[in-house]
């Protein structure tokens, strides 16, 4: 069975436009990477897990602050790695400058044997829908127009 990880697109209002955040993976590897290198924070769940609680969760843990109540459906994608993602968009605001990330440890240099500790994200920041689209892993890219779609949807439906 594949690995599944389960994530949560948080979105604002800002200006009549919509932004969403973003993290940035900590350790050297991403150090010097850019565009295409962010992501929804998200992270691996087990298969008793409802994925909706791991992906509050992992916000929650990727950045400090607490994640939104009643998150909306975003699906899942396969990205080429094998990895299954599911993620889910609400919502909400927070503050990137008062990001909070756990540690993990990572192998570094690669089979060296040698484990060093990183944050698990190392910044954060909210972009336009635009921005999103250049900063994103390419393979989490639909998530931005599922986002879209979603809102669409929902601003069409009568009050």
């Amino acid at each position: 069975m594949p690995k599944r990880s389960a994530g949560l697109l948080l979105y604002r209002r800002r200006d009549e436009a919509v932004e969403v955040f973003l993290v940035h993976p900590g350790g050297p590897f991403w150090a010097k990477k850019d565009l295409g290198a962010w992501s929804i924070p998200k992270g691996e769940y087990g298969e008793d897990e409802d994925p909706v609680s791991p992906a509050q969760r992992e916000f929650e843990e990727e950045n400090g602050s607490a994640a939104p109540a009643d998150p909306k459906p975003l699906g899942e994608l396969k990205p080429a790695g094998g990895k299954v993602v599911l993620a889910w968009a609400a919502e909400g605001d927070c503050d990137p400058e008062k990001l909070l990330s756990n540690q993990c440890q990572i192998e570094w240099p690669p089979r060296s044997g040698r484990m060093i500790d990183i944050p698990e994200v190392d910044r954060a920041a909210w972009f336009s829908l635009e921005d999103a689209r250049e900063h994103i892993l390419k393979s989490q890219q639909p998530f931005l127009d599922r986002l879209v779609a979603l809102r669409l949807n929902a601003e069409e439906k009568p009050r």
